[in-house]
């Protein structure tokens, strides 16, 4: 039967996440299937013989904007080309959209430096071990308090296209399809939003269970994205999204954002690993000055 690529299917998502798992990636429960909603035509999985060895997504926002993640190959099948044959796929996919972002693995900048991709801004990785994650350890500056009439709300108490105006300013292009299933509450997760005094969002976050690697012992969970007008919006999100869960919490952060940094090495996060951010093709202007936490690596 030999070497074929094929779209993924439903059936693959339990084992597409499991591979992200022993990899070190922490998928939060159920990012798998919406990523491959994402873009559907956007996602394959590589098959020696039928036995599936590899995966990747391309998701194509649009005629601007796309996106590559989740490449990965079996430890075992590495070395015979065929995750240089998803890759093809992908770009082949993508091959009229006018900037493709990824995050690298900084041993791999010069691999993707070859394919047109330049490095942009490193991504950190912080975490913290918590029995009452997020909250200020003693001696800290308490947190700034919110302007008077701003409040932290649940999603569910917000008009959701405020929200999605909200985050079409800050990504490079609007992803309405994409949020709002990323926004849907399920496995446990929550979602908060900032409203100021005229109800309008001046932030939002969600928090949701992740898996951690074998080995690594207690619950998990990812924050992202998290987005906020300025340090205390970003704090109190945090704070509320963190406060009272047991175990890692995980965040996305660019460095090129100074005031991330701040807030969560005070918060007592510590930095755990590195990506790149990579294009190919004009790079997007972001405001990076109000993105705290990223959604996740395959969607920025």
């Amino acid at each position: 039967m030999g070497y074929a690529i094929r779209p993924m299917v439903e059936a693959d998502l339990t084992m597409v996440t499991d591979w992200a798992r022993s990899e070190g990636f922490c998928p939060g429960v159920g990012d798998a299937a919406i990523l491959r909603d994402a873009d559907r035509r956007g996602v394959w999985v590589g098959c020696l013989d039928g036995e599936p060895v590899g995966c990747i997504l391309g998701v194509r926002y649009d005629g601007h904007y796309g996106r590559i993640g989740l490449f990965l190959v079996r430890p075992e099948h590495r070395g015979h080309g065929f995750g240089v044959a998803l890759w093809e796929r992908a770009l082949e996919h993508l091959r009229d959209v006018s900037c493709i972002a990824l995050e690298a693995e900084p041993d791999r900048i010069e691999d993707y430096s070859g394919w047109g991709f330049r490095p942009a801004w490193e991504t950190l990785r912080w975490g913290l071990w918590s029995g009452d994650g997020g909250q200020p350890r003693s001696g800290e500056a308490p947190a700034v308090p919110l302007p008077p009439g701003w409040r932290v709300v649940p999603l569910e108490e917000v008009d959701r296209a405020a929200v999605l105006i909200y985050d079409a300013r800050h990504e490079a292009t609007p992803r309405p399809l994409v949020l709002e299933e990323w926004l849907d509450a399920g496995h446990g997760e929550e979602v908060l939003v900032v409203l100021d005094d005229l109800g309008c969002c001046r932030g939002f976050g969600r928090l949701r269970p992740c898996l951690l690697p074998e080995g690594e012992e207690g619950p998990g969970w990812r924050l992202g994205p998290l987005l906020a007008d300025a340090p205390p919006v970003a704090d109190a999100l945090l704070q509320r999204l963190c406060c009272g869960r047991r175990g890692l919490v995980l965040i996305d952060a660019p460095e090129a954002n100074p005031r991330a940094h701040r807030l969560l090495e005070a918060r007592g996060f510590q930095i755990r690993h590195r990506t790149v951010r990579m294009y190919r093709g004009p790079a997007p202007e972001l405001a990076l000055e109000d993105l705290y936490g990223l959604t996740c690596l395959e969607l920025g």
